[in-house]
């Protein structure tokens, strides 16, 4: 089942989509009907979450193009959530960073409060599967010494375009960046050092997860520059694509995510 999040005379909230005219409210107030047509209804970013939990070197050919060692443990860092945009929303780039890159990854967004949970209970806890796209300003992750700063600007996590409930095998994915119809990145969630309920286990351990929370497991190899006028997307086999423009931050107005 595929997943949106929409606002339908003044109410938001999550409707499956049902064909490519209509959804259907999943929380439905009385009076709603069964299904709304999607020319009524706003289209609104897909996840509101409290935090954006994101892995690094997840993926062994990602470790070996940085030249660094596989982690014994995940690595884990944040996002703010204030850098979620949705498909079609443009990616702004600073003015400080000369170089951007775009990073494709699966994320899960969490439906279940998370603590302390085990790898196999951890499906309980998984609303679904999206698209997204770490963004990262990679000038500055090399002069920072470490990520927040490189990872943390407004629009710099692309998320969408809806949530997939059940896209099959979590270790069969394949997974792909192209920019300007050019494919610049190809893995496979196969050759990911951590799999996807083993990290959402593992980060339970540290922190709550909240429902509406957002998991990024990680990127392949073949991380590349984006620039001001490209079209970058994200596209993973039985989950989504999620295509997003590519602007400069003195060409673009400010992006609030709702």
């Amino acid at each position: 089942m595929r997943i949106i999040r929409v606002r339908h005379k003044g109410q938001a909230f999550y409707a499956a989509i049902t064909s490519p005219e209509t959804v259907r409210p999943l929380n439905r107030e009385n009076g709603e009907p069964d299904e709304i047509p999607l020319a009524e209804l706003e289209l609104l970013s897909l996840v509101r979450p409290s935090k954006i939990v994101c892995v690094g070197l997840n993926y062994l050919d990602h470790a070996q193009e940085l030249g660094l060692s596989l982690p014994e443990e995940p690595i884990i860092f944040l996002k703010p959530p204030s850098a979620v945009i949705g498909a079609g929303d443009a990616i702004v780039l600073p003015g400080c960073s000369s170089q951007v890159d775009y990073e494709a990854e699966l994320a899960l967004v969490i439906g279940r409060t998370a603590r302390y949970i085990t790898e196999a209970d951890a499906p309980r806890h998984i609303f679904g599967y999206t698209c997204a796209n770490d963004v990262t300003a990679r000038d500055l992750q090399r002069k920072d010494g470490q990520w927040t700063r490189a990872k943390s600007f407004d629009t710099f996590c692309p998320v969408g375009p809806w949530i997939e409930t059940d896209p099959g095998d979590l270790g069969t994915l394949s997974l792909r960046t192209v920019v300007n119809g050019e494919v610049r990145q190809e893995g496979n969630t196969a050759d990911m050092v951590f799999p996807p309920h083993l990290l959402v286990s593992h980060i339970s351990r540290i922190m709550t997860l909240h429902p509406g929370d957002v998991v990024l497991t990680g990127t392949p190899a073949g991380v590349g520059p984006i620039q001001a006028g490209d079209e970058v997307s994200v596209e993973i086999d039985r989950v989504g694509f999620l295509l997003n423009p590519v602007l400069s931050e003195s060409s673009s107005a400010p992006t609030t995510m709702q």
